[in-house]
């Protein structure tokens, strides 16, 4: 098989076949929607079908006269699959909209026809830059901020329980913003499963495309634990497994006063430089533990609305309130204290949208 990513593209014709009317199975819950024409009708219609899950904005102030998208959904248990056709708009999961809601899957979105969306707002990644010749894959946590500016194109989306992705990738979280391409076997395999599975899931029964989601999901995780490093051999398995106690014992420690890179290797009984590796796409493990701690303050100022955001602060170890402050304002570009402030009406507003 010749890996060489310019002659092994998939074309989109190939790919994408004109979808038939769905006689489904019991079990599969289908669902279709679409607009187009005038902008402003289209677009309000779009923004209000798609506000459960992000807040749809235009791309650019100059919009364009007319704005069509469609999107057509399965969904078995806890598993969905869209299909979407969409023209240019800003899709957005603001820190206090996610700082409200129990939304926490992972995302994959598959990008098949026309340029591949715009991941914004994230601090840079070693990832390999994107290749306009293959399909390309961005992995979204929906329990982190984000911004993503969409194209004219089209779209394969799967949601996937976030305990089912880290069964093989131990911190999900990670996987927020990272991209793979289709420039290997592997990664060519996942995708034309996902083609299929969205091409022939009217034919298929409940438990048989049940099982071709839960494959779909295993390739994804593997192609992208496979970017990371995370699997392949007996290292990649004890790296994962380092990963995970590190991951916890942070997550159980945020609030202690102590925590720290070295209060974590003595505890763990790990060397320095093995779990600096590890945690190297996230900068290190100070790192890791400075964005998880704002990440918690995030979420107390609009839970607690009533505790001083100092208290809040200080209670994840921040002591210096103008440092806090920076710091939080280049995570999420928003003050802690405008987020609290607001916190009442995320609040009502989250209440509102799921009523």
């Amino acid at each position: 098989m010749n890996d060489d990513p310019l002659h092994t593209a998939m074309p989109p014709s190939r790919l994408l076949l004109p979808p038939e009317p769905p006689t489904l199975a019991p079990g599969i819950v289908h669902s279709n929607f679409s607009v187009q024409g005038n902008a402003r009708q289209s677009f309000l219609a779009w923004q209000e079908r798609m506000s459960p899950v992000y807040d749809i904005r235009p791309s650019s102030k100059q919009a364009e006269d007319t704005f069509d998208a469609s999107l057509s959904r399965y969904t078995i248990d806890n598993l969905s699959l869209f299909d979407f056709r969409t023209g240019p708009n800003l899709a957005v999961r603001s820190l206090g909209r996610v700082s409200t809601e129990s939304v926490r899957d992972i995302s994959f979105s598959v990008f098949l026809e026309g340029q591949p969306a715009q991941f914004l707002g994230s601090k840079p990644r070693p990832d390999a830059p994107h290749i306009p010749q293959v399909p390309s894959i961005l992995a979204l946590d929906m329990d982190q901020p984000c911004e993503i500016r969409s194209f004219h194109g089209r779209i394969l989306l799967l949601f996937l329980p976030r305990m089912l992705v880290e069964r093989s990738f131990p911190d999900a979280a990670s996987l927020h913003g990272r991209w793979i391409h289709a420039t290997n076997p592997l990664t060519r395999l996942m995708i034309e499963h996902v083609v299929a599975l969205n091409r022939q899931i009217a034919g298929l029964d409940r438990e048989e495309a049940r099982q071709r989601f839960l494959t779909a999901a295993e390739l994804l995780v593997a192609a992208f634990s496979r970017q990371a490093g995370l699997s392949g051999n007996g290292r990649a398995a004890l790296r994962a497994a380092v990963y995970g106690q590190v991951r916890r014992h942070v997550e159980t420690h945020l609030h202690d006063p102590d925590l720290s890179p070295d209060s974590v290797l003595a505890s763990l009984h790990l060397s320095r430089a093995s779990v600096y590796r590890i945690f190297e796409h996230e900068g290190g493990l100070a790192a890791y533990i400075r964005s998880r701690r704002l990440r918690m303050a995030a979420d107390e100022l609009v839970r607690f609305p009533h505790m001083e955001v100092q208290d809040i602060a200080s209670g994840l170890g921040f002591n210096d309130a103008s440092g806090f402050t920076r710091a939080f304002r280049r995570a999420f570009d928003i003050a802690p204290r405008e987020l609290h402030e607001y916190a009442p009406l995320l609040q009502r507003e989250d209440a509102r949208r799921f009523t």
